[in-house]
């Protein structure tokens, strides 16, 4: 299987797109997954407002490495004419060479405000928001990547995917979830089937409970969508971007690193951060939250894993990872999932948000918050 996914002018091979997870996908583990295999890595969250504020720190998650192309951000914004400036910024200042819209954030402090996966209820402000992104935009392509809705008695995608296709949105990305489902449960993949039969002049894109190559690829085969949204799936692992370019190449080869190859990764990851933050002690902290995910599966102490998860320097870390056996094999028990998997008992949202799908007005500004996810 090698069709390359069109977005607008971008020819992206293989099919495959790094969600935007806050925390994570900045360009020191970017770097890491493109070094592994190809495809379009997407920035962490930018908010629109910080944007055209133009606050330093977002600011600087928009400065991509020199060997970054193409250049992906992901805005997340409630006010149409915001999130249009916005766009207009990434186009006008050559920032970007993509933009995705975030409303699939099922985060509460997100939801209660009327933002992320609440906010495609809102038919109409929804439309207005995604026609001026557009707009803003130019020449750049524009993608949404949304959930099922809010609930199951609240599904959304399948107006909201037509209004983006009705504004000249390049793809629609699908989590198959609903905000109430947050991570937990299975992915509901015949929903992005039923979206690709709905939008059959735009190109879907799949995401939910992809831990393989192999689940890529049959993703592809299930739904008829025309690429994989990788989000949980690479934590701590930066490979899996190898394994779905060889897959998608027709290849049986599968990255299986032993334990010393993943140590490694582990200190160059957490040298890029440093790098990244100019601080060796906040890019070392930033490190932190991975380590479980690295050594997923491996048979470690749990006095060298309490050690490692709190390491605050280059040093240690390298003392540390110098006490793992460096030719334990890949395990089998580092497959499948990885992250948080609980649902919610209620999805927050304003007073009154499910009274009419239909009311514009735009949601508290504080809407807008510094979380990504989807």
């Amino acid at each position: 299987m090698s069709t390359s996914l069109k977005i607008g002018p971008l020819e992206v091979w293989p099919p495959v797109v790094l969600a935007p997870m806050a925390g994570i996908t900045n360009s020191a583990f970017r770097t890491l997954c493109r070094e592994q295999g190809g495809g379009l890595f997407v920035s962490e969250m930018i908010t629109t407002r910080a944007l055209i504020e133009r606050a330093p720190k977002t600011m600087r998650m928009i400065d991509f490495g020199p060997g970054e192309t193409p250049r992906s951000v992901q805005l997340y914004g409630i006010d149409p004419e915001v999130v249009g400036r916005s766009a207009r910024i990434l186009a006008e200042e050559g920032l970007a060479d993509h933009i995705d819209l975030n409303f699939g954030c099922p985060v509460p402090k997100v939801t209660r405000k009327g933002g992320g996966a609440a906010l495609p209820y809102k038919r109409e402000l929804f439309r207005r928001i995604v026609r001026a992104a557009v707009a803003g935009a130019g020449t750049l392509p524009v993608t949404v990547k949304m959930r099922k809705g809010i609930d199951d008695g609240h599904l959304t995608y399948l107006d909201a995917g037509r209004i983006a296709a009705e504004e000249g949105v390049a793809a629609v990305a699908l989590h198959g979830r609903t905000a109430l489902q947050h991570y937990g449960g299975d992915a509901d993949w015949t929903a992005i089937a039923r979206l690709k039969e709905a939008l059959p002049g735009v190109p879907v894109l799949g995401n939910g409970d992809i831990w393989s190559a192999e689940d890529a690829l049959r993703m592809m085969r299930e739904t008829g969508c025309d690429g994989v949204v990788v989000g949980r799936g690479c934590l701590g692992r930066p490979w899996l971007f190898r394994d779905l370019s060889e897959a998608f190449a027709g290849s049986s080869r599968r990255a299986r690193p032993t334990l010393g190859e993943v140590a490694a990764t582990m200190r160059r990851h957490a040298e890029l951060l440093c790098d990244l933050l100019g601080d060796e002690r906040q890019g070392v902290a930033g490190f932190r939250k991975h380590v479980s995910w690295y050594l997923k599966g491996f048979t470690i102490g749990a006095a060298l894993r309490r050690d490692l998860a709190t390491v605050s320097t280059l040093a240690e870390l390298a003392e540390r990872t110098a006490e793992l056996d460096p030719a334990q094999p890949w395990p089998a028990a580092a497959e499948g999932q990885r992250g948080r998997a609980n649902p919610r008992d209620r999805v927050p949202l304003p007073d009154g948000w499910l009274n009419d799908p239909d009311d514009a007005r735009v949601p508290d500004a504080d809407a807008e918050d510094g979380t990504s996810g989807g």
